[in-house]
């Protein structure tokens, strides 16, 4: 889940955004030439639902407002739009300050599912956490009946920590799994394996 709106506000956890690349992304930061195609995936109560702070409908409007909260320049965390080579944009994915530490949040949108997407950007988003920060541990979460995230948060080496719940704009409070990655177990799995 990718915060729409920043909680905590560490300035340990600022992070310069680098443009990254992976063996098929481009992450960078999220600008107004994103804006339809943002508020077209995003529009998608399936997505939402998953998403703590995405509300449904999604319009440019909220995809407006998204962009202009992802590059505001005083916050913690960093929010990345991951696009294709050609520039086509297939969701977002970021690190969000919280009362636990720095978190990894994510979507894909629909058209895009199952394509190993939201795996290969948390493993880039991982790799960045550690490298940019001093932090020790890496938090995830995600809603106990959304088994594709689970799985990319498996495969990306994070610890099962325990449930918990979360107040989700569009389904109310809601019980999460909470994930944990350590600095040194994330040394351990530097060479992600393929997606």
């Amino acid at each position: 889940m990718v915060a729409e709106k920043q909680d905590v506000e560490d300035e340990s956890l600022r992070i310069d955004r680098p443009v990254l690349r992976t063996e098929r992304l481009v992450m960078r930061a999220p600008h107004a030439g994103d804006i339809p195609s943002l508020a077209l995936l995003a529009n998608n109560r399936s997505i939402a639902e998953m998403v703590a702070r995405m509300p449904h409908p999604y319009g440019e409007t909220e995809a407006r407002a998204f962009v202009a909260m992802a590059t505001e320049a005083d916050r913690a965390g960093v929010i990345y739009a991951l696009t294709l080579a050609d520039n086509t944009l297939v969701g977002c994915a970021g690190l969000s300050a919280t009362e636990r530490g720095l978190e990894l949040g994510y979507w894909v949108g629909e058209p895009y599912w199952n394509k190993g997407y939201a795996t290969e950007a948390a493993h880039a988003l991982v790799d960045l956490a550690f490298r940019a920060t001093d932090i020790q541990v890496l938090h995830v979460a995600c809603r106990v009946i959304n088994p594709a995230s689970r799985r990319v948060v498996h495969k990306c080496g994070f610890q099962y920590a325990g449930q918990g719940m979360i107040d989700s704009i569009v389904a109310g409070r809601v019980p999460v799994e909470r994930y944990r990655l350590d600095r040194k177990a994330w040394a351990s799995l530097r060479n992600w394996p393929r997606y």
